[in-house]
């Protein structure tokens, strides 16, 4: 009886040792990855820091998913900050690690749609662009078409290669526009327009039909308020009045 009892103390004991270490580190990664999905900046040398206590972790530490995931989105800040600043072959090197570690969390976690994108993102500041990565962005919008908080970076990205979309990710992109301006993210959503989305005004202009009239009204008088001569459904506006 002693044995059994002693070697499950021991287990209880390797437990703890593994566990102890992704406890300890589990607020920070928590902190910044809500920084990083928020786009703010950090102090230098902050996200370096973590990454060398992130590495010299025990091999045999647990690693929750939520805790893959910010490392994951640690490494790809850390990478594109290195890019014009290290060597081309360090900053490549540093993009590989991250990709690999995205890649990682999206085998444990295949469900993250903001992952699918920074994978996209990643794949095509390496590669340049090839089109065999847009799977990448399918992806992210197939698991979640209308998830709000990744819509101002995803909508950018769909714009600029709108064409080379399938016609399924092309329909998610034009109402993803549409739900920016439903949210009131108006001035994204007329950056956007204006910018790389200018090509499919007329297509975007029409996901605004099911718009409320608020934001619609709202995204009319910014419209105007820049000088873009565009028909808003529903909304007349005097250009003359915001010149």
């Amino acid at each position: 009886m002693r044995a059994p009892l002693l070697l499950l103390g021991l287990v209880g004991v390797l437990w703890f040792y593994a566990t102890l270490p992704s406890i300890w580190l589990a607020a920070p990664v928590r902190d910044v990855t809500a920084q990083i999905l928020s786009d703010d900046r950090f102090k230098s040398g902050t996200l370096s820091k973590l990454v060398a206590q992130i590495a010299v972790r025990p091999s045999l530490m647990v690693e929750p998913s939520d805790f893959v995931r910010g490392e994951a989105l640690i490494l790809l800040r850390t990478s594109e900050e290195m890019i014009g600043r290290k060597s081309p072959e360090d900053a490549d090197r540093k993009v590989e690690a991250a990709t690999d570690k995205v890649k990682y969390s999206l085998s444990v976690n295949p469900t993250d749609a903001f992952l699918w994108l920074m994978l996209y993102s990643t794949a095509i500041s390496r590669d340049g662009l090839d089109f065999r990565n847009i799977k990448y962005l399918d992806q992210s919008y197939v698991i979640a078409p209308f998830e709000g908080w990744i819509v101002l970076r995803r909508n950018r990205v769909g714009l600029a290669l709108f064409q080379s979309l399938s016609e399924a990710t092309q329909q998610n992109v034009l109402t993803e526009f549409g739900a920016m301006i439903n949210s009131g993210f108006i001035d994204d959503a007329a950056m956007n327009l204006e910018g790389v989305g200018w090509a499919e005004r007329d297509r975007l202009l029409t996901t605004l039909e099911r718009a409320n009239e608020i934001p619609r009204e709202a995204f009319a008088r910014r419209l105007a308020r820049d000088g873009v001569k565009a028909i808003v459904p529903g909304v007349e506006i005097d250009q003359r009045s915001w010149r």
